[in-house]
């Protein structure tokens, strides 16, 4: 994808070489064009040095320009991105301004436009920003945050840029989001676990494990960005809230159980990336545990199986289990692919330098007559891989229709 980052002059600016690479580690070309104030607050040398490409910032660059090159960079961008975007600039691409190159390229592109807001809280607040932001949003422009917190000017309130991380993934999601009807999962429902579960010991502990979320996050955000409606079933985990995604929280197995049982039925793919808890205390105490004797022990029984459960219905969707194993990786995988009867499974090694906790992460994938590798590579870019995978083993195993008409059409063929 080719990214477009425009920069203008905020002190957020100083954020932007993390933002480049947060762009680039999702696949991106970047492309930079900076106002003259931007160049205040961070060198080109810097941008360069993280984007790999010469740095734009003059309208009147005549080597440039003498192949109409704002013209050229206006459709070479499949999104055009602001970051920071200051109260200035917003109030210059609300009036159709082309004073500098930043905002030339703007008018001239028939991209998605998006912008990261990022000023002093009271100027955020101004009725004239408000109102330009309103007229951007109207015009289907992206408004990425800002986000509230502490400020550079040492006050507090909304103003903030939005984390570069956040900004990368609104941004690829949004670019790589299919109009309606496209997409190879337009049309299909996919469900996703994600996260631990924390099962009670007593009213201030829990038993847990080290997943952070991050594989299922990313797997519900490919999916959607595939052109599928996604409901997303999360243990509790320190992400942001994927937009425009379902998301049904829970702690427990139980819980999670519950939940996805509940809306299974309508479900097309069921993609199991949460690390569910093996077992739970068999009682969870109503008073804090003390400390009384030198040891003590702490009865557990087994919780229910959320994947097998599934796996095991009469009309069940597409299944697709993760394993998450210290050793003997393949033959674990293998194992519960065919224990648990799945259509596929994902399997990859965790443990103190891997897997879990870690942004970055490999897999290997199996199937009843096949399998594929997955090197090293960041989690987004990864569940994007395995999302594709995902959609064309489905189309060869169960065709185009959606999972009521597959589920009445096994339900005739038991019939007959």
């Amino acid at each position: 994808m080719n990214i477009l980052l425009g920069i203008s002059g905020g002190i957020a600016a100083y954020k932007t070489p993390e933002l480049v690479r947060r762009l680039r580690e999702r696949g991106a070309d970047v492309q930079i064009v900076m106002t003259a104030s931007a160049e205040e607050f961070v060198t080109e040398t810097a941008l360069q040095a993280v984007s790999g490409r010469p740095i734009r910032s003059n309208l009147w660059d005549k080597e440039a320009e003498a192949s109409m090159s704002h013209i050229e960079l206006a459709r070479w961008a499949d999104v055009v991105l602001i970051a920071p975007a200051t109260a200035e600039i917003m109030a210059r691409l609300a009036s159709g301004a082309a004073s500098d190159l930043l905002t030339t390229l703007c008018l001239a592109t028939e991209s998605p436009l998006a912008i990261a807001p990022a000023m002093n809280h009271v100027m955020w607040n101004n009725p004239a920003v408000q109102a330009n932001c309103k007229t951007l949003a109207e015009r289907g422009v992206v408004v990425i945050g800002p986000d509230s917190g502490s400020q550079a000017c040492g006050e507090t309130g909304a103003g903030r840029m939005t984390d570069p991380d956040e900004i990368a993934e609104r941004v690829f999601s949004r670019a790589l989001r299919p109009r309606a009807g496209e997409g190879r999962l337009a049309g299909k429902t996919v469900m996703v676990t994600a996260g631990p579960t924390r099962e009670p010991i007593d009213p201030v502990r829990y038993i847990t494990n080290r997943s952070s979320g991050k594989m299922g996050y990313a797997m519900a955000r490919a999916a959607q960005a595939e052109g599928a409606r996604v409901i997303l079933v999360s243990g509790p985990v320190n992400l942001a809230e994927p937009r425009d995604i379902e998301v049904l929280h829970v702690l427990t197995a139980e819980q999670m159980y519950a939940a996805t049982l509940e809306r299974i039925a309508d479900i097309d793919i069921f993609i199991a990336a949460a690390a569910v808890s093996d077992y739970r205390p068999l009682v969870e105490e109503t008073r804090k545990i003390k400390k009384d004797a030198a040891e003590t022990s702490i009865a557990l029984t087994r919780s229910k199986d959320i994947l097998a459960s599934v796996a095991a219905l009469a009309a069940a969707p597409f299944t697709v289990g993760f394993a998450a194993e210290t050793h003997d990786v393949r033959e674990y995988a293998l194992s519960k692919l065919q224990r648990k009867k799945l259509d596929m499974i994902i399997a990859n090694k965790v443990g103190a330098d891997c897997g879990f906790d870690c942004d970055e992460n490999s897999v290997d994938v199996y199937w009843q007559k096949g399998s594929k590798s997955f090197p090293v590579s960041d989690k987004s870019t990864l569940a994007g891989e395995l999302i594709a995978l995902v959609a064309e083993r489905y189309e060869d195993e169960r065709g185009t229709g959606t999972h009521t008409e597959l589920a009445v059409l096994r339900t005739n063929d038991i019939a007959s």
